[in-house]
């Protein structure tokens, strides 16, 4: 799956890439027709210790899927937004079935 990644206010480390494109691929096991995913890795200049977002949006036939989640590291946000995503595409893929 082809993934666009910005990080605003820091510098994404290849680790860090490479860990977000392995947990994104493994969302093609539940919906195989993903086109591509854009991901927002964002720093809060705040006092809390939960200060990083990350935002994940799905380009996915008929339309676009999105989670924002808030955590104190990047790989924990984005363990919950595959987690969150993989919910949603089971339950579209579901609805899909249905309809046909």
């Amino acid at each position: 799956m082809k993934m666009n990644l910005q990080s605003v206010n820091f510098n994404a480390d290849q680790k860090l890439i490479d860990f977000t494109q392995k947990k994104l691929d493994k969302l093609d096991n539940y919906f195989d027709k993903i086109i591509h995913a854009d991901v927002f890795f964002k720093v809060e200049n705040t006092s809390g210790k939960e200060n990083k977002i990350t935002e994940i949006l799905l380009s996915i036939p008929g339309g676009e899927l999105m989670v924002k989640k808030t955590c104190n590291k990047f790989e924990a946000c984005v363990d919950e937004c595959v987690s969150s995503l993989q919910r949603q595409l089971i339950k579209k893929k579901e609805k899909m079935s249905t309809h046909v």
